[in-house]
């Protein structure tokens, strides 16, 4: 009895290792370690990764910015609650401090308007009041996940620009191309600043978000105005592709944005980006028909 005891333990052991083999998921040999689903560098026929800019506003995006639900309080809620950490860029290597990420939310020059006494009260500081210097605590519990904006933050709803920075690649193995999101930008926009230019609030990884902060939570809702029965989780309906936006970057030597690239003529840009988007489609196109 040990001895087969002994066997199963062995190969229960074993399994993973050969799974991971078999398909793809050891970060060692996979060609992006913050992939959802990775796929083995050697199975990746090809590869471009772009930045896609989605306003909330838009009507398709709407779903992600229901009142009380929106993506950016999902976010935000989460890193307050301690169960989220933010990257400095999209790089995913350095992490933010909690410091910067409230000197990031507040609105600029809020403080001068405040009281010494409040002030005192802790209306100015950064501290979320957990026990360490990213808060503690737990969903849904009092100072947690529930808190909303400080008096002098930017609202959830104010921050209505999101960038994703997606892998599009073929895999050879399973003969199919994938949209591959790496990471998430929170984007303060620029008409909420004297100078009129964007403010990046923080970047996430996508493979935290959906592990650490969608999946399994009621909140992270994708609301469906036609039929609320269909709701869906945020996480699935990123992988639906229930979003719009406009590629503002692809791989580059330059690392420039399309619309430096044309000289900031808006008009050609836009032109451009979506004439990418079409030659990426003709190659997936092309790429099944071969």
């Amino acid at each position: 009895m040990r001895k087969l005891f002994l066997t199963i333990s062995f190969f229960s052991f074993l399994l993973p290792a050969v799974a991971q083999m078999e398909f793809g998921y050891d970060d060692k040999d996979a060609f992006s370690p913050h992939s959802i689903r990775p796929i083995r560098r050697a199975d990746v026929m090809y590869n471009n990764t772009v930045w896609i800019r989605m306003d909330l506003r838009e009507k398709q995006n709407e779903p992600f910015f229901a009142a009380n639900s929106e993506i950016t309080k999902i976010i935000i809620d989460a890193v307050k609650a301690g169960v989220l950490r933010p990257y400095k860029n999209d790089s995913l290597v350095t992490r933010m401090s909690i410091q910067e990420f409230n000197e990031n939310l507040k609105i600029p020059g809020a403080d001068e308007g405040l009281s010494d006494e409040d002030l005192a009260m802790g209306f100015g500081g950064d501290d979320f009041g957990g026990g360490d210097d990213w808060g503690g605590g737990d969903w849904g519990t009092e100072g947690g996940a529930e808190e909303d904006a400080g008096p002098e933050e930017f609202f959830a709803k104010d921050i209505r620009i999101i960038e994703l920075k997606e892998n599009r690649m073929f895999d050879r193995k399973r003969a199919r191309m994938y949209y591959d999101i790496q990471s998430i930008r929170l984007i303060i926009p620029g008409d909420l600043y004297p100078t009129g230019i964007d403010k990046p609030l923080a970047t996430f990884s996508y493979k935290e978000l959906v592990s650490n902060v969608f999946v399994d939570n009621p909140a992270a809702v994708w609301y469906n105005s036609k039929n609320t029965a269909e709701n869906k989780n945020l996480a699935d309906a990123f992988e639906l592709r229930q979003f719009t936006g406009k590629i503002v970057k692809y791989s580059n030597p330059k690392d420039a944005v399309i619309d430096d690239i044309y000289k900031g003529n808006l008009k050609l840009g836009l032109a451009k980006s979506q004439e990418y988007e079409h030659k990426l489609l003709e190659y997936e196109s092309d790429l099944w028909s071969n």
